[in-house]
């Protein structure tokens, strides 16, 4: 049963409204003028509004209600009655976004039978939202190494504020899990969560999408910044937005509203925004490819997402994570990985970091045979370390080098790779390789092998002043 407003100057219709809707089982509110109307409104937003076009005594007639409405809370339905009616009233009310148009003097069986339908499209259209906030708040962050906690850290510091995040990182990296991860366990969880892909929309839709539009054809159409009304919007590859977009958007931030294309209206919005990119977005206001102005209002809180190369450790917990979700999604076998797959996955390559991973997951699981756990040969470009006799496979590069250079090239690439794939821990590092601890610390030395810390964690790299 429904909380419905019921909003018409004449009381005896009003009131036997809402006495055949109590019968019913609604809630039903009354109010006989424009001002009674917005107090009940402001107060808390009703789950259907029963609205009279004409209103004596009222500076506001209910097409002025019902724009304002369907502006602030457009998922309140609209049922306009009159008793003065004319299809030309009939077209421009549902042109403004009612639901339905009833002329007085109604059937009150018909009356019913549509609010009982305009309920039920508004419970559809909540319980598909709230679908999609539930599959924003299975997005789950995984780790446990020291650049993921300290990003967590940052984010548990945001997400109770109203202050506009920008995300930095490399593609593929989970700038959008990192935002989402913010959306969850925000005020706003409740309310919406609106992804804007800057690079996938052309250039020419792009105000359209964002803003929406109207035309006597078809009359409103609502964009992303309405549907975000009240929660986030996130704006990924914000550097990709056009020059022409970036200057309104800056007055949507400023001003809180917009007009949507083709329209006159003045549209207000509470909305939270977040926005990420890939891009040195300083260097490109330099070049005059980005708004400096819009840069300082979207960066108001940096926070950078490490690669997957500078979370090595994490790379276990992130495979058994998508072997599960795959296997839920998608009935993928519920595989095991092996030691050997652990570690090759720990020292590989990961240039389209998290996102190339889980699609790497995916592909052994689909391709994969019945063995109950993942092999490191079922992992791409794992060639065999070994020939049919045993033997090393020794590259052209290493043939080439005297014995001494090419051992020295060895050990420096071997250590870097297991000191990063322990997040910089010598002391994990010596027991793996089978070395104790100071004879490790004298064999980096020697090789010219550092740790310096690198988005909350310890990362080896060479130290080329040394080398040199």
């Amino acid at each position: 049963m429904g909380d419905i407003l019921i909003v018409d100057d004449e009381r005896d219709i009003r009131e036997l409204i809402g006495d055949i809707l109590r019968d019913e089982g609604h809630t039903a509110r009354l109010a006989g003028n424009s001002d009674d109307a917005m107090a009940e409104i402001n107060r808390e937003p009703p789950e259907l509004l029963i609205l009279d076009i004409w209103l004596k005594d009222s500076h506001m007639d209910g097409i002025d209600i019902l724009k304002t409405v369907k502006r602030d809370n457009p998922g309140v339905p609209i049922v306009i009655i009159s008793g003065h009616g004319n299809i030309e009233i009939a077209v421009a009310a549902i042109k403004q976004g009612a639901y339905d148009f009833i002329e007085k003097p109604f059937n009150i069986d018909q009356l019913l039978v549509v609010i009982t339908r305009a309920l039920e499209a508004s419970r559809l259209r909540r319980e598909n939202s709230a679908l999609k906030r539930k599959d924003v708040a299975a997005a789950e962050m995984i780790g446990s190494s020291a650049s993921f906690k300290a990003l967590k850290a940052q984010l548990d510091k945001v997400t109770n504020s109203n202050g506009r995040v920008m995300f930095t990182g490399p593609a593929g990296a989970g700038k959008e899990v990192a935002a989402r991860y913010v959306h969850a366990h925000s005020p706003r969880a409740a309310a919406p969560f609106v992804s804007v892909s800057s690079a996938s929309i052309a250039p020419e839709r792009m105000e359209e999408v964002l803003f929406g539009r109207e035309s006597p054809e078809r009359g409103i159409e609502s964009g992303l910044l309405e549907q975000a009304h009240g929660g986030f919007l996130y704006l990924d590859e914000v550097a990709d937005m056009p020059l022409g977009t970036q200057s309104k958007l800056l007055r949507v931030l400023t001003e809180q509203q917009f007009t949507r294309v083709g329209g006159v209206d003045k549209v207000r919005v509470d909305i939270r925004v977040l926005s990420s990119t890939n891009k040195d977005l300083s260097a490109e206001v330099e070049s005059g490819t980005f708004r400096q102005e819009l840069y300082h209002r979207l960066n108001v809180v940096p926070i950078s997402v490490p690669s997957l190369e500078e979370r090595r450790e994490d790379i276990p917990d992130l495979a058994a994570h998508f072997i599960k979700v795959l296997n839920k999604e998608q009935g993928l076998p519920l595989r095991a990985l092996s030691d050997e797959a652990r570690t090759m996955l720990q020292t590989m390559p990961w240039p389209g970091n998290v996102r190339q991973l889980r699609n790497v997951i995916e592909r052994v699981l689909i391709l994969g045979g019945d063995r109950e756990e993942i092999a490191a040969d079922e992992l791409p470009n794992s060639e065999p370390e070994t020939r049919d006799e045993g033997r090393m496979v020794l590259t052209g590069a290493l043939a080439t080098l005297p014995l001494r250079e090419a051992r020295e090239l060895f050990e420096r690439e071997y250590l870097l790779t297991q000191i990063n794939r322990f997040g910089g821990n010598i002391s994990r590092t010596a027991n793996f390789v089978g070395m104790e601890r100071s004879a490790l610390h004298r064999k980096l030395k020697s090789l010219n092998v550092v740790t310096s810390n690198k988005s909350g964690a310890r990362v080896a790299h060479v130290d080329e002043q040394q080398d040199a």
